[in-house]
């Protein structure tokens, strides 16, 4: 199938009338044209390569809208999340991540980053994960994560064993055995300072050498101060003392760093991945992503526990985040908003770019809609919403159209039966 797009947003920027022709769900050939040939698919509005959702816990899903009685911190709603894991089965896992992949692919998610811990020291979840991407028609990285600690020198509880391999070599024999293929990448994760002691770091950071490395990173300030007193030197630190910064690294969050922190994440070109709807949702507060971006850390946008699922909110709060933290507009242009949005670098894939040799991942934005009416083209990312996509393209496959999904039919059923079954 090939497409003809009313706009599209190529690596020069915004193009009108582009025609995009595709072999074996490749980008082969981008052009203008005056005439709309026969047979192409028509996308109207605004077309983007698809997004890169680069961090997601797919069954925080679950707690949506379940988490707000009584205030609370982050550290009260963990403990609601433990008891979301203790009930997964891997069948119940793949009803609801085909489920929420199934929501991503109609908000125009390509591929999503999984920040996998629920594994109960087997590949029997990493591999449910697989085929719910597979049926959600989105690409998946397992990023299979080493949890060891239930804090700095404190044992796993009884929920968090079902997270712990028990050491990183054990943890990194299993993960040995998940195999790659055109539907799911295989790459690391160490969850946490906290969750991974200080001599197995180095571990989990050299088990996959080729593979995307991605950690949670000073997402609390208490985080912060444990490492400080147990180790003397912050995350950052502690990870830079390890071997574990690099380019194909992604802090997670890196929301309380100090201005070594920031260097040496930038000198090493590890990326930073924000989760703004869930950094809010969370009370974890606001992160320096100008600071970051600007002493070298490609920076890239998760959903994380999927407050919401939104990667336009996700882009827009970015740049709203940092005008609420520096008093100033405009600290991100709309082009590096989109790049931040459509990073597939971060999790191992090629993608994030509309020309030749790039895989056919496109996204249609509609321009008519009451949120996005009236909006410049080059500046509806800063106006629309999931609501206004109206057609996504994976691989040159059309997944949704019109706010359905073409294989799945009916995601809002799907999640709420899957989210049922859990709470039952």
């Amino acid at each position: 199938m090939n497409f003809w797009c009313e706009r599209a947003w190529l690596p020069a920027g915004l193009a009108d009338r582009v025609l995009i022709r595709v072999e074996n769900g490749v980008i082969a050939n981008v052009s203008t044209v005056d005439t709309i040939p026969l047979g192409v698919r028509r996308l109207y509005g605004v077309v983007v390569p698809g997004f890169a959702n680069a961090h997601s816990h797919a069954f925080h899903r679950a707690l949506r809208g379940r988490t707000h009685g009584g205030g609370g911190t982050f550290w009260t709603w963990r403990e609601g999340m433990y008891a979301l894991a203790s009930r997964l089965t891997p069948q119940s896992y793949y009803r609801l991540a085909r489920a929420v992949y199934g929501e991503m692919a109609l908000a125009g998610v390509s591929a999503v980053g999984e920040f996998h811990y629920v594994h109960d020291r087997s590949n029997e979840f990493g591999y449910a994960l697989r085929e719910a991407a597979k049926d959600a028609g989105i690409r998946l990285t397992l990023l299979d994560t080493c949890y060891l600690a239930g804090g700095i020198d404190q044992p796993v509880n009884e929920v968090q064993q079902r997270f712990s391999d028990g050491t990183a070599e054990a943890w990194a024999s299993r993960v040995a055995e998940l195999k790659s293929d055109d539907v799911m990448r295989v790459g690391a994760a160490i969850h946490s300072v906290r969750a991974v002691p200080r001599a197995e770091l180095s571990v989990v950071a050299q088990a996959l050498p080729d593979a995307p490395l991605h950690v949670h990173l000073s997402e609390q300030p208490a985080e912060n101060e444990a490492c400080l007193a147990a180790y003397g030197l912050t995350p950052t630190g502690l990870l830079h003392e390890a071997g574990a910064l690099s380019s194909r690294t992604t802090a997670v969050h890196a929301t309380h760093l100090t201005a070594e922190d920031i260097a040496l994440l930038g000198n090493s070109g590890t990326g930073a991945c924000f989760c703004p709807t869930t950094e809010a949702d969370l009370a974890d507060g606001i992160g320096p992503a100008r600071e970051l971006a600007d002493a070298g850390s490609p920076l890239s946008l998760g959903s994380d526990q999927h407050a919401v699922i939104d990667p336009l909110l996700e882009t827009r709060a970015l740049e709203h985040n940092e005008r609420l933290r520096t008093g100033q507009r405009g600290r991100f242009s709309p082009s590096e908003l989109l790049e931040a949005a459509t990073r597939h670098s971060a999790l191992g894939w090629d993608g994030g770019r509309i020309e030749p040799g790039a895989p056919c991942d496109l996204v249609a934005i509609s321009c008519s809609t009451p949120r996005t009416a009236g909006s410049l083209p080059q500046q509806v990312l800063l106006s629309a919403t999931a609501s206004d996509v109206d057609t996504v393209v994976v691989g040159g496959r059309v997944v949704a159209a019109g706010g359905v999904h073409e294989t799945l039919g009916d995601v809002g059923r799907l999640l709420a039966d899957a989210i049922e079954e859990l709470w039952a």
